[in-house]
């Protein structure tokens, strides 16, 4: 049995979602660093001892990825076709090991796609909540979404 989609139809500005929480794996989040973002007080837990951190801290790379998990657990019915763009993309604050973290996002605004009537163009600001509510990440979204009566359009463009 296939699940509901929302469409573009169905999201509401103004709606808030929030996800469940995750807690940051502390050696996951030096392996990613040590592959990707090799940085020393993201991979190199003796140098980040000594740094103004006084630990690894997770990459900002690191932390969209923990954003990602999250924030599909609350979006995965959207009839997604793609995002477009982020604007004011921001780490506030360090994430560090046992952090443990939520996703947030509130539907900003939404248009019919100037170009093809089977999408609109939604968007989201997204942030990362750590335990003690502090936001860890943010940035406002650009996106594709299928309306109900939606094609599959080749050109992305809005």
């Amino acid at each position: 049995m296939s699940e509901r989609k929302r469409f573009y139809e169905d999201l509401e500005v103004g709606k808030v979602e929030v996800s469940t929480p995750m807690t940051v794996d502390r050696d996951e989040m030096i392996e990613f660093a040590r592959r990707f973002d090799p940085q020393y007080f993201h991979a190199d837990e003796a140098a980040a001892a000594e740094s103004r951190f006084g630990d690894v801290i997770a990459s900002g790379q690191y932390t969209m990825v923990l954003w990602r998990q999250l924030d599909h657990r609350i979006a995965h019915d959207i009839a997604w076709i793609c995002g477009v763009g982020w604007d004011d993309v921001r780490w506030p604050l360090a994430v560090r090991g046992g952090d443990e973290l939520r996703a947030r996002s509130c539907c900003l605004d939404k248009r019919l796609s100037n170009k093809d009537p089977g999408r609109g163009v939604v968007r989201y600001r997204y942030e990362l909540l750590n335990q003690d509510d502090d936001v860890v990440f943010s940035c406002v979204s650009t996106n594709l979404v299928e309306t109900r009566t939606g094609t599959d359009g080749a050109s992305n463009s809005a």
